[in-house]
């Protein structure tokens, strides 16, 4: 159960990715340059995580009192952002770079619309373990704008991306997502992580069958 502000019958689980889609100039931008609709299509995505039984916290995990990890058992949205105001419920501050969230705050703080791109099958026990642990390892990596721009083929970038090696030391949102599911080997890995944008990626997953048709939570 996440929260009572969603229908009884969404059932978020490990693995499922949130769109989102934003009501400034800027997501319409990201969606102009990567073959999406203005205020409709995606310019930002997160996956959904489950915290597991026995979880080994990295260092990177800030044990502050005033913001103690969450229980085993609850899911949390892992995302790379510089444009969220909410403090990550791991690193006790607003930070930008990969951040993790109660789905429910990050839904209604969020300034336009909000999708769910259901998993078509429940991750094994031991394909959540691996992706949890996966993002908690990512988290306070920088935010790459740069490579952000790159993806979304915007003049020359796309072309100039096909040459880039993988590079995973920055993270923008969509990029953290296809390394997080290359990682437990839902997504191809002979692609680079690098040269996913959000649209681009949620088409492909879906056309391939990876996720079923995406429902609106917002």
């Amino acid at each position: 159960m996440i929260d009572d502000m969603f229908p009884t019958h969404t059932v978020i689980r490990a693995g499922d990715i949130l769109g989102f889609s934003g009501n400034s100039w800027w997501s319409a931008g990201i969606n102009v340059a990567t073959y999406g609709l203005p205020w409709w299509s995606l310019s930002h995505v997160g996956i959904v995580a489950e915290i597991p039984k026995h979880c080994i916290w990295p260092d990177s995990v800030i044990m502050d009192c005033r913001y103690c990890p969450p229980k085993p058992g609850t899911l949390v949205l892992f995302e790379s952002t510089m444009s969220c105001d909410l403090p990550c419920i791991f690193q006790g501050k607003v930070v930008s770079g990969v951040q993790g969230h109660k789905i429910a705050d990050r839904v209604a703080e969020y300034q336009g619309k909000v999708w769910r791109y259901p998993m078509r099958r429940t991750l094994r026990p031991l394909e959540s373990e691996r992706l949890t642990h996966y993002l908690l390892s990512h988290l306070g990596v920088d935010y790459d704008t740069i490579g952000a721009f790159r993806a979304g083929g915007v003049g020359f970038s796309f072309v100039e991306s096909l040459f880039r090696p993988e590079d995973l030391t920055s993270l923008f949102c969509s990029e953290f997502v296809a390394a997080a599911q290359k990682h437990v080997r839902l997504l191809d890995g002979g692609v680079s992580a690098s040269r996913w944008s959000p649209n681009l990626l949620v088409r492909t997953e879906w056309r391939r069958g990876l996720l079923l048709k995406p429902r609106r939570l917002k």
